[in-house]
């Protein structure tokens, strides 16, 4: 029996090894991979930054060259106009533009129904709901009444009157 005892204590003692062991080798692994990561971030983040003055240093040579023909601030205004053009133009190619709602003051859905102004959706539409469509039943003509509770009928409902 003490020998099955010894080998318990063996087993677990080579069962906390083991997981002590696979721990300090996962962490390396990851250090290593965030560490590779970490400096391609930064080499993204300088790439970015140089552009950004490259971009200046091309809008500033655009400017003073429309300046050697025209007065100096229509060059800067005329610079500027195009600068925010292009930054239109790269937001729009970005992001999917939302087709214009036919009525004023309601949002067109991307599915084809539209969307009220207070966010909630039209008669027989359709809503977005977490990025998937959701159909959504026709809205009634009439709001209902409030307050008023229709009288019942005598072989309605669940009382001993209905049995």
């Amino acid at each position: 029996m003490q020998r099955l005892e010894h080998l318990e204590h063996l087993d677990k003692h080579l069962v906390d090894e083991l997981a002590q062991v696979a721990r300090e080798t996962v962490r390396d692994e990851l250090r290593e991979q965030t560490r590779k990561q970490r400096r391609k971030a930064a080499l993204y983040a300088a790439s970015g930054a140089v552009a950004l003055y490259a971009g200046a240093a091309v809008a500033l040579a655009a400017g003073l060259a429309l300046a050697l023909v025209l007065p100096d601030w229509a060059a800067a205004l005329i610079t500027a106009v195009v600068l925010g053009a292009l930054a239109l133009a790269l937001r729009n190619a970005a992001r999917p533009a939302p087709d214009r709602a036919a009525v004023p003051g309601q949002r067109h859905m991307p599915s084809g129904g539209t969307a009220a102004p207070g966010g909630g959706a039209a008669p027989g539409g359709t809503a977005v709901s977490g990025g998937r469509t959701v159909p959504v039943p026709p809205m009634p003509s009439v709001p209902p009444a409030t307050g008023v509770v229709p009288p019942r009928r005598p072989n309605e409902g669940n009382g001993p009157e209905a049995r």
